[in-house]
């Protein structure tokens, strides 16, 4: 044994966190793990590829876990709010209960199927807006001089510099009946009442599109940066106009930054829950707060896991057809 192992606990602690460290090492179920991983046939190069998957796994894999145990739970009146799927029954024997009724609820009840299709529409309207505002700015960027590229990159991700949320509450003072937008309007007489902009649709794809654009500029720069000019050069030698060079070569090279781009905002838009919980009214019905009303309000964890689970495999089939896309994209090129 080190001499350093045979000091008192307190001399090893209050020797910093290299003594904090040598002083966990020596718990017996770090030891073991650690004299375990010592005899595997483990380099550095293993290491920087498992950390990942163990990240993976432990903030997506358990969680999910988790989640789809509850949604197959009984829901109880008790703490936790559902039952247990393994019941040890008597004589030894081991019962699994898995309940389906919970997602056969989300088939007969229509307010899940409506919140899933108004939460695809505004997704998809949303990341249709942020491609129509991001892909002019994206290639303005891209064709800008080099000097001032780190610059504008600066200014599309300066908002991340502050919370989503203050960002969130700002456009309320923006949109609210007594706001900014409507007083200006009123003071230059182009109207006379407020127009009613909060707890409206408008103002949730106000607050989507405002929040998610980066995630749409962002890719498109990355992909029309690096495109090269000089077939453009070529088409017009050739007597190509520049609106049929665009929608002939740019276009079609730069559709990888397309699909990542809409990706990146329809993903995290289709379960957004802050803005149409902030911005928007009653009719704006998306699963995000239909989830949290079945968590929080109404208690019901295994419909509200349920509402998760089929959540995510709606994800996962989306994120499947844009790898597809993806793919031909970058086989057509």
């Amino acid at each position: 044994m080190s001499r350093g192992s045979q000091l008192p606990l307190g001399d090893r602690l209050a020797a910093g966190p290299r003594g904090l460290t040598s002083t966990l090492a020596q718990l017996p179920p770090l030891r073991l793990l650690l004299n375990a991983l010592a005899r595997l046939p483990l380099s550095g190069h293993h290491a920087v590829i498992g950390l990942p998957y163990l990240w993976l796994g432990l903030f997506f894999l358990v969680p999910f876990v988790i989640v789809l145990k509850i949604s197959f739970a009984d829901q109880l009146i008790a703490q936790p709010p559902y039952s247990s799927l393994v019941d040890l029954a008597t004589e030894g024997y081991i019962s699994l209960k898995l309940n389906i009724g919970n997602y056969t609820f989300l088939g007969s009840d229509p307010l899940y199927f409506n919140a899933y299709l108004k939460s695809v529409e505004i997704a998809f309207c949303s990341a249709l807006i942020c491609l129509v505002i991001g892909y002019p700015m994206a290639y303005a960027m891209a064709r800008s001089d080099p000097a001032w590229r780190g610059v504008l990159l600066m200014l599309v991700v300066l908002p991340f510099w502050t919370s989503f949320l203050l960002r969130v509450y700002a456009w309320i003072g923006l949109l609210n009946n007594n706001g900014i937008i409507n007083n200006v309007l009123i003071g230059l007489g182009l109207i006379q009442e407020p127009i009613v902009m909060m707890r409206t649709n408008f103002a949730v794809y106000v607050g989507i599109v405002y929040s998610y654009l980066p995630f749409m500029i962002l890719p498109l720069y990355s992909t029309l940066e690096k495109m090269d000019l000089t077939l453009l050069e070529a088409a017009e030698d050739l007597g190509c106009r520049p609106l049929k060079a665009f929608f002939t070569i740019t276009l079609p090279l730069s559709m990888p930054g397309v699909i990542a781009g809409f990706s990146l905002v329809f993903i995290p838009a289709l379960g957004e829950f802050v803005i149409p919980d902030l911005l928007g009214g009653t009719e704006t019905l998306m699963i995000g707060k239909v989830l949290w009303d079945e968590f929080f309000s109404n208690r019901a964890w295994p419909i509200a896991s349920a509402v998760a689970i089929a959540m995510l495999s709606l994800v996962v089939v989306i994120m499947a057809v844009q790898k597809m896309l993806a793919k031909h994209a970058e086989a057509s090129q």
